[in-house]
Protein backbone atom coordinates (compact mmCIF):
# COMPACT_ATOMS: atom_id res chain seq x y z
CA UNK A 1 0.00 0.00 0.00
CA UNK A 2 2.69 2.48 1.03
CA UNK A 3 4.33 1.87 -3.03
CA UNK A 4 1.00 2.73 -3.92
CA UNK A 5 0.78 6.07 -2.56
CA UNK A 6 4.43 6.77 -3.61
CA UNK A 7 3.65 6.16 -6.99
CA UNK A 8 0.63 8.15 -7.25
CA UNK A 9 2.15 11.17 -5.63
CA UNK A 10 5.16 11.17 -8.05
CA UNK A 11 2.44 12.62 -10.60
CA UNK A 12 1.17 14.92 -8.41
CA UNK A 13 2.53 17.67 -10.81
CA UNK A 14 1.63 18.05 -14.37
CA UNK A 15 3.95 17.36 -17.23
CA UNK A 16 3.50 20.62 -18.78
CA UNK A 17 4.04 22.33 -15.45
CA UNK A 18 7.13 21.02 -14.51
CA UNK A 19 10.39 22.64 -14.22
CA UNK A 20 13.09 20.42 -14.88
CA UNK A 21 15.50 18.99 -17.46
CA UNK A 22 18.64 18.05 -16.58
CA UNK A 23 22.08 17.41 -18.17
CA UNK A 24 24.39 14.45 -16.83
CA UNK A 25 28.26 13.69 -17.76
CA UNK A 26 30.89 11.64 -16.16
CA UNK A 27 28.47 10.35 -13.03
CA UNK A 28 26.67 7.37 -12.32
CA UNK A 29 22.48 7.37 -12.12
CA UNK A 30 21.18 5.29 -9.69
CA UNK A 31 18.40 5.03 -6.51
CA UNK A 32 19.04 5.07 -3.37
CA UNK A 33 16.65 5.18 -0.17
CA UNK A 34 13.51 4.92 -2.33
CA UNK A 35 15.00 8.55 -4.30
CA UNK A 36 16.86 8.76 -7.73
CA UNK A 37 20.29 10.24 -7.05
CA UNK A 38 23.13 10.82 -9.13
CA UNK A 39 26.66 9.99 -7.90
CA UNK A 40 30.17 12.05 -8.60
CA UNK A 41 33.22 10.47 -8.00
CA UNK A 42 35.86 12.93 -5.99
CA UNK A 43 39.82 12.68 -5.02
CA UNK A 44 38.84 12.28 -1.32
CA UNK A 45 34.90 11.80 -1.03
CA UNK A 46 32.02 10.72 -3.76
CA UNK A 47 28.94 13.12 -3.43
CA UNK A 48 25.11 11.91 -3.75
CA UNK A 49 22.87 15.04 -5.45
CA UNK A 50 19.18 14.62 -5.76
CA UNK A 51 16.85 14.60 -8.50
CA UNK A 52 13.36 15.13 -7.82
CA UNK A 53 11.93 13.67 -10.18
CA UNK A 54 8.15 14.27 -9.79
CA UNK A 55 9.38 17.90 -11.26
CA UNK A 56 11.18 16.93 -13.97
CA UNK A 57 10.69 16.02 -17.65
CA UNK A 58 13.42 15.30 -19.13
CA UNK A 59 17.40 13.61 -18.41
CA UNK A 60 19.51 14.07 -20.70
CA UNK A 61 22.95 11.73 -20.37
CA UNK A 62 26.27 12.90 -21.84
CA UNK A 63 29.52 11.11 -22.11
CA UNK A 64 30.50 9.00 -18.91
CA UNK A 65 26.75 8.26 -17.74
CA UNK A 66 25.68 5.05 -16.74
CA UNK A 67 22.19 4.38 -15.12
CA UNK A 68 20.51 1.24 -13.06
CA UNK A 69 17.70 -0.15 -13.63
CA UNK A 70 16.12 0.71 -10.17
CA UNK A 71 17.13 4.32 -11.36
CA UNK A 72 15.12 3.46 -14.70
CA UNK A 73 11.70 1.45 -12.72
CA UNK A 74 11.71 4.73 -10.44
CA UNK A 75 11.60 7.36 -13.43
CA UNK A 76 9.49 5.59 -15.49
CA UNK A 77 7.08 5.60 -12.69
CA UNK A 78 7.37 9.28 -12.44
CA UNK A 79 6.88 9.65 -16.32
CA UNK A 80 10.23 10.80 -16.98
CA UNK A 81 11.95 10.74 -20.56
CA UNK A 82 15.57 9.78 -20.59
CA UNK A 83 17.82 10.26 -23.77
CA UNK A 84 21.22 9.42 -24.31
CA UNK A 85 23.25 11.85 -26.07
CA UNK A 86 26.92 13.21 -26.75
CA UNK A 87 29.31 15.84 -24.85
CA UNK A 88 27.22 18.79 -23.62
CA UNK A 89 23.92 17.81 -24.55
CA UNK A 90 24.73 17.27 -27.91
CA UNK A 91 24.89 14.47 -30.28
CA UNK A 92 27.92 12.66 -30.25
CA UNK A 93 27.96 11.93 -34.15
CA UNK A 94 27.00 14.55 -36.83
CA UNK A 95 23.34 13.51 -37.66
CA UNK A 96 22.69 10.97 -34.91
CA UNK A 97 19.51 11.81 -32.78
CA UNK A 98 18.92 11.67 -29.22
CA UNK A 99 17.21 8.26 -28.83
CA UNK A 100 14.18 8.94 -26.09
CA UNK A 101 13.36 6.42 -23.57
CA UNK A 102 9.67 6.55 -23.30
CA UNK A 103 7.83 5.55 -19.70
CA UNK A 104 5.70 2.50 -20.83
CA UNK A 105 2.17 3.60 -19.54
CA UNK A 106 -1.10 2.41 -20.91
CA UNK A 107 -3.02 4.64 -19.02
CA UNK A 108 -3.09 8.04 -21.17
CA UNK A 109 -5.45 9.42 -23.15
CA UNK A 110 -6.65 7.92 -26.70
CA UNK A 111 -8.74 11.21 -28.02
CA UNK A 112 -5.26 12.66 -29.20
CA UNK A 113 -3.52 10.32 -31.03
CA UNK A 114 -7.35 8.89 -32.86
CA UNK A 115 -7.80 13.05 -33.27
CA UNK A 116 -4.09 13.17 -35.26
CA UNK A 117 -4.40 10.47 -37.07
CA UNK A 118 -8.10 11.54 -38.31
CA UNK A 119 -6.33 13.98 -40.56
CA UNK A 120 -3.03 12.52 -41.04
CA UNK A 121 -3.21 11.11 -43.79
CA UNK A 122 -4.81 13.67 -45.89
CA UNK A 123 -2.13 15.33 -47.31
CA UNK A 124 -4.10 18.76 -47.26
CA UNK A 125 -4.86 18.39 -44.22
CA UNK A 126 -1.06 17.79 -43.18
CA UNK A 127 -0.10 20.62 -44.59
CA UNK A 128 -2.89 23.30 -43.19
CA UNK A 129 -1.72 21.87 -39.76
CA UNK A 130 1.83 22.13 -40.72
CA UNK A 131 1.12 25.28 -41.66
CA UNK A 132 -0.91 26.12 -38.12
CA UNK A 133 2.26 25.64 -36.61
CA UNK A 134 4.39 28.13 -38.43
CA UNK A 135 1.78 30.98 -37.53
CA UNK A 136 1.42 29.71 -33.90
CA UNK A 137 5.80 30.14 -34.28
CA UNK A 138 5.57 33.45 -35.75
CA UNK A 139 2.58 34.60 -32.81
CA UNK A 140 4.93 32.63 -30.02
CA UNK A 141 8.15 34.82 -31.09
CA UNK A 142 6.50 38.23 -31.15
CA UNK A 143 5.30 37.81 -27.75
CA UNK A 144 8.10 36.38 -26.24
CA UNK A 145 10.24 39.41 -27.25
CA UNK A 146 7.89 41.71 -26.67
CA UNK A 147 7.81 40.38 -23.21
CA UNK A 148 11.19 39.81 -22.63
CA UNK A 149 13.45 42.90 -20.82
CA UNK A 150 16.50 40.99 -20.94
CA UNK A 151 16.23 40.20 -24.62
CA UNK A 152 15.40 43.96 -25.23
CA UNK A 153 18.73 44.88 -23.21
CA UNK A 154 20.61 43.33 -26.26
CA UNK A 155 18.53 45.20 -28.85
CA UNK A 156 16.42 42.13 -29.85
CA UNK A 157 13.28 43.85 -30.39
CA UNK A 158 10.42 42.34 -31.67
CA UNK A 159 9.02 45.49 -33.72
CA UNK A 160 12.41 45.93 -35.13
CA UNK A 161 11.26 46.54 -39.05
CA UNK A 162 13.91 43.84 -40.20
CA UNK A 163 12.03 41.20 -37.78
CA UNK A 164 8.93 42.91 -38.68
CA UNK A 165 9.34 42.43 -42.24
CA UNK A 166 10.94 38.94 -41.95
CA UNK A 167 7.60 37.90 -39.94
CA UNK A 168 5.33 39.16 -42.20
CA UNK A 169 7.12 37.91 -45.56
CA UNK A 170 6.70 34.34 -44.22
CA UNK A 171 3.83 34.66 -42.73
CA UNK A 172 2.16 35.39 -46.62
CA UNK A 173 4.79 32.73 -47.86
CA UNK A 174 2.93 29.98 -45.33
CA UNK A 175 -0.81 31.45 -46.38
CA UNK A 176 0.44 30.79 -50.34
CA UNK A 177 2.76 27.32 -49.35
CA UNK A 178 0.97 24.66 -51.53
CA UNK A 179 3.55 21.81 -50.39
CA UNK A 180 5.41 20.71 -47.51
CA UNK A 181 8.70 21.10 -49.86
CA UNK A 182 7.60 25.01 -50.58
CA UNK A 183 6.95 25.39 -47.07
CA UNK A 184 10.35 24.39 -45.73
CA UNK A 185 11.74 26.01 -48.37
CA UNK A 186 10.66 29.54 -46.87
CA UNK A 187 11.10 28.60 -43.45
CA UNK A 188 14.24 27.81 -44.32
CA UNK A 189 14.46 31.53 -45.52
CA UNK A 190 12.81 32.80 -42.37
CA UNK A 191 15.60 31.64 -40.25
CA UNK A 192 18.33 32.40 -41.79
CA UNK A 193 17.16 36.36 -42.03
CA UNK A 194 17.03 35.66 -37.86
CA UNK A 195 20.29 34.20 -37.79
CA UNK A 196 21.53 37.53 -39.75
CA UNK A 197 19.94 39.40 -37.18
CA UNK A 198 21.13 38.01 -34.43
CA UNK A 199 24.63 37.80 -35.68
CA UNK A 200 24.68 40.89 -36.71
CA UNK A 201 23.43 42.13 -33.10
CA UNK A 202 26.01 39.70 -31.12
CA UNK A 203 28.99 40.65 -33.06
CA UNK A 204 29.24 37.94 -35.20
CA UNK A 205 29.16 38.92 -38.95
CA UNK A 206 30.54 35.82 -40.34
CA UNK A 207 28.29 33.64 -38.70
CA UNK A 208 26.86 30.89 -40.70
CA UNK A 209 24.98 27.82 -39.66
CA UNK A 210 26.67 25.06 -39.33
CA UNK A 211 26.05 21.90 -37.18
CA UNK A 212 29.36 20.32 -36.73
CA UNK A 213 30.64 24.09 -36.67
CA UNK A 214 32.89 24.58 -33.68
CA UNK A 215 32.21 28.03 -32.71
CA UNK A 216 30.25 28.94 -29.67
CA UNK A 217 26.83 30.14 -31.39
CA UNK A 218 26.51 27.05 -33.27
CA UNK A 219 27.26 24.44 -30.45
CA UNK A 220 24.76 26.57 -28.73
CA UNK A 221 22.24 26.45 -31.22
CA UNK A 222 22.86 22.89 -31.50
CA UNK A 223 22.72 22.17 -27.36
CA UNK A 224 19.52 24.56 -26.84
CA UNK A 225 17.56 22.68 -29.93
CA UNK A 226 18.39 19.41 -28.14
CA UNK A 227 16.80 20.91 -24.73
CA UNK A 228 13.80 21.85 -27.09
CA UNK A 229 13.67 18.83 -28.42
CA UNK A 230 13.09 16.91 -24.84
CA UNK A 231 10.22 18.98 -23.94
CA UNK A 232 8.21 18.21 -27.62
CA UNK A 233 9.18 14.36 -26.92
CA UNK A 234 7.47 14.81 -23.35
CA UNK A 235 4.47 16.67 -24.71
CA UNK A 236 4.43 14.23 -27.36
CA UNK A 237 4.37 10.91 -25.21
CA UNK A 238 2.22 12.53 -22.48
CA UNK A 239 -0.82 13.06 -25.09
CA UNK A 240 0.43 9.46 -26.25
CA UNK A 241 1.54 10.80 -30.25
CA UNK A 242 3.95 8.54 -31.53
CA UNK A 243 6.74 10.59 -32.92
CA UNK A 244 6.79 9.25 -36.60
CA UNK A 245 3.60 11.10 -37.52
CA UNK A 246 5.40 14.32 -38.37
CA UNK A 247 3.55 16.95 -40.51
CA UNK A 248 6.60 18.93 -41.80
CA UNK A 249 9.96 17.54 -40.88
CA UNK A 250 11.49 14.39 -42.49
CA UNK A 251 9.30 11.93 -43.71
CA UNK A 252 12.15 9.26 -43.56
CA UNK A 253 13.06 10.24 -39.86
CA UNK A 254 11.13 8.01 -37.48
CA UNK A 255 11.33 11.22 -34.58
CA UNK A 256 10.09 13.93 -36.61
CA UNK A 257 7.25 15.09 -35.35
CA UNK A 258 9.43 15.95 -32.11
CA UNK A 259 11.41 18.28 -34.89
CA UNK A 260 7.70 20.07 -36.26
CA UNK A 261 7.02 20.54 -32.17
CA UNK A 262 10.25 22.11 -30.87
CA UNK A 263 10.03 23.98 -34.05
CA UNK A 264 7.34 26.19 -31.90
CA UNK A 265 10.05 27.53 -29.65
CA UNK A 266 13.15 27.37 -30.95
CA UNK A 267 13.18 30.69 -32.52
CA UNK A 268 12.21 32.98 -30.02
CA UNK A 269 13.95 31.22 -26.85
CA UNK A 270 17.25 29.29 -28.27
CA UNK A 271 18.28 31.37 -31.19
CA UNK A 272 18.89 34.45 -29.56
CA UNK A 273 19.94 33.15 -25.95
CA UNK A 274 22.18 31.13 -27.93
CA UNK A 275 23.93 34.04 -29.52
CA UNK A 276 23.92 36.20 -26.41
CA UNK A 277 25.24 33.51 -24.53
CA UNK A 278 28.31 32.99 -26.99
CA UNK A 279 28.72 36.88 -27.10
CA UNK A 280 28.68 36.83 -23.28
CA UNK A 281 31.31 34.17 -23.27
CA UNK A 282 29.19 32.10 -21.01
CA UNK A 283 29.92 27.99 -20.52
CA UNK A 284 27.99 25.06 -21.41
CA UNK A 285 25.85 25.09 -17.83
CA UNK A 286 25.21 28.91 -17.67
CA UNK A 287 23.79 28.54 -21.58
CA UNK A 288 21.76 25.62 -20.04
CA UNK A 289 20.05 27.21 -17.31
CA UNK A 290 19.49 30.55 -18.88
CA UNK A 291 17.76 28.13 -21.52
CA UNK A 292 15.60 26.36 -18.95
CA UNK A 293 14.64 29.79 -16.81
CA UNK A 294 13.31 31.01 -20.53
CA UNK A 295 11.16 27.79 -21.40
CA UNK A 296 10.34 28.43 -17.42
CA UNK A 297 9.53 32.28 -17.74
CA UNK A 298 7.59 31.82 -21.06
CA UNK A 299 5.60 28.81 -20.38
CA UNK A 300 7.20 27.01 -23.07
CA UNK A 301 5.89 24.09 -22.61
CA UNK A 302 2.44 24.97 -21.72
CA UNK A 303 2.58 26.21 -25.35
CA UNK A 304 3.56 23.37 -26.73
CA UNK A 305 0.79 21.05 -25.28
CA UNK A 306 -1.70 23.49 -25.98
CA UNK A 307 -0.66 23.81 -30.26
CA UNK A 308 -0.34 20.32 -30.35
CA UNK A 309 -3.83 19.29 -28.71
CA UNK A 310 -5.33 22.13 -30.62
CA UNK A 311 -4.02 20.38 -33.39
CA UNK A 312 -5.01 16.50 -32.52
CA UNK A 313 -8.64 17.45 -32.29
CA UNK A 314 -8.97 20.23 -34.78
CA UNK A 315 -10.66 17.28 -37.26
CA UNK A 316 -11.63 14.91 -34.54
CA UNK A 317 -15.06 14.30 -34.61
CA UNK A 318 -15.86 11.76 -31.89
CA UNK A 319 -17.57 12.24 -29.03
CA UNK A 320 -15.20 10.77 -26.52
CA UNK A 321 -14.05 12.63 -23.30
CA UNK A 322 -10.70 13.52 -22.46
CA UNK A 323 -11.17 11.45 -18.91
CA UNK A 324 -11.21 15.34 -17.11
CA UNK A 325 -7.51 15.32 -17.51
CA UNK A 326 -5.83 18.68 -17.55
CA UNK A 327 -2.42 18.47 -19.21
Amino acid sequence: MKQQVETAALKAILHSKRANIYYLDKCRVMQKDGRVVYLTEGKKENLYWNIPIANTTVILLGTGTSITQAAMRLLASAGVLVGFCGGGGTPLFAGTEVEWLNPQSEYRPTSYVQGWLSFWFDEARRLAVAKHFQQQRCSFLQRTWEKDRELSDYGFYFDDPEVEDAITLYKKGIEKAASISELLSKEAAFTKKLYKYAAALTDFPDFSRNRDSGDWANIFLNHGNYLAYGLAACTLWVLGIPHGFAVMHGKTRRGALVFDVADLIKDAIVLPWAFICAYEGMAGQEFRQTCLQKFTEHHAMDFMFEEVKQCSLMYYKAGDSHDGIIY
